[in-house]
């Protein structure tokens, strides 16, 4: 791939799985040269497995989101990769250990020694080599509070509040909308700087809902991402996800992103050409325009059929994306 004129300083948005395939995508472009200050802002509300337990009973940030975007950041090199599955392993057994995630559980001993979130995951970022910084969304833990639609039997258009991230990703209604509990909490004067700074953002992909539009619900991170002279490019997911997004086109999940988000600013929209149908790829070529948008539809999937982005792929369409940026 051909590098920009200049590398590119990035940030990402996001978490979990979707979050993971565009840092490891950006990784490469570190890499290649095409970028040279990499930046994830990573979404801080679960409240299952070992983050939930861990957050419960330390009154901490959930680690897990953080830990697998530091694990993406992690290098190719053995160095890089045995640090990464070492960050990843879960343990067995049958004990109270049982679930526990090893960079959880580095994440959280640093918090407590260091007592000072940010240092303590750039003490992390040291540890691994990792080609980037991992910063938490907030300061505070949060709950994602949704407003869902049809789980009043008889009334289909009610509306019931379901609180929690696990909660929201796994409800057999409609979301409506999210929002955050506490409505307005600390964010990191780092994390500020960094969407100022930033020549390109990368929001998206991951489960909407829960990993993606909380990003915006933050008051001071929404300001942040309105009023920065980066050009943001949203990646959609390959296809809905039960749960959250059931029923949602592409263009649908665009849509709920300017609802939650209004006066963002979008350069580019990122769809995959394969998980496109020719009335989508209408609707959202629509959906982009009226946004002030580009639409771009390139081959980002993996081959093996299952609906995750291949980071290889990602990095080649990010490339292109910047070296034909107006």
């Amino acid at each position: 791939m051909s590098a920009p004129l200049r590398a590119q300083a990035t940030v990402a948005f996001g978490g979990g799985h979707g979050l993971h395939a565009t840092l490891t995508a950006l990784r490469m472009l570190v890499d290649d040269l095409a970028v040279d200050d990499l930046t994830a802002i990573v979404t801080v509300a679960d409240n299952g497995g070992s983050s939930g337990r861990l957050r419960g009973e330390f009154n901490v940030l959930p680690p897990g989101d953080l830990r697998m975007a530091l694990a993406a950041l992690c290098g190719s090199d053995t160095w890089g990769d045995t640090w990464a599955r070492v960050l990843q392993h879960r343990f067995q057994g049958h004990g109270e250990m049982r679930g526990h995630v090893v960079g959880n559980l580095l994440i959280v001993g640093l918090w407590e020694l260091l007592g000072d979130p940010v240092d303590a995951l750039d003490w992390v970022g040291r540890l691994l080599g990792a080609k980037g910084r991992v910063l938490p969304m907030a300061l505070a833990p949060m709950d994602i509070r949704a407003e869902v639609r049809g789980l009043v039997p008889g009334d289909p258009d009610a509306l019931t509040t379901v609180r929690g991230q696990v909660q929201v990703a796994t409800t057999e209604g409609v979301i409506t909308s999210v929002d955050l509990e506490p409505p307005d909490p600390p964010v990191s004067e780092v994390a500020l700087a960094k969407i100022a700074e930033a020549d390109w953002g990368f929001i998206g992909p991951g489960s909407w809902f829960s990993s993606v539009i909380p990003h915006v619900r933050v008051p001071a991170l929404r300001e942040a991402m309105v009023n920065t002279d980066a050009r943001l490019v949203v990646v959609l997911n390959l296809e809905e996800q039960q749960g959250e997004t059931g029923g949602f086109g592409p263009a649908d999940h665009l849509a709920v992103l300017f609802e939650h988000a209004p006066g963002l600013q979008i350069h580019t929209v990122l769809a995959d050409a394969a998980n496109l149908s020719d009335e989508q790829r209408l609707d959202l070529h629509r959906a982009a325009t009226d946004a002030g948008a580009r639409l771009v539809v390139d081959d980002v999937a993996r081959d093996d059929g299952t609906p995750r982005h291949d980071p290889a792929k990602l990095a080649a369409a990010f490339a292109r994306i910047i070296d034909t940026a107006d």
